[in-house]
């Protein structure tokens, strides 16, 4: 997929999930040496999905505040080109 935003734009939030992954992945593949980027993959998902709601909680309060992050930015942004494109 290609981004039709231009270079400086904001990155758009991670989800909890990838909060998990992100902090967890070395782990994984310290504890499963050899594995595949795939299979590093389904371990992860694994783990994730055994996560009951008070474990994800850290990982989902993350995922909000990176969300507003992005809003607060690509609004920024917008109001930016906005300011642009009339000069």
């Amino acid at each position: 997929m290609i981004s039709m935003a231009g270079p400086n734009a904001p990155k758009r939030g991670l989800s909890a999930y990838m909060f998990f992954a992100n902090e967890q992945r070395e782990n994984v593949r310290e504890e499963n040496p050899g594995v595949s980027f795939g299979q590093v993959g389904k371990l992860l998902s694994e783990r994730w999905k055994a996560l009951n709601e008070k474990q994800r909680a850290p990982y989902e309060a993350k995922a909000t505040a990176d969300k507003k992050r992005y809003e607060d930015e690509k609004q920024a942004y917008n109001t930016e080109q906005k300011e642009e494109k009339s000069s």
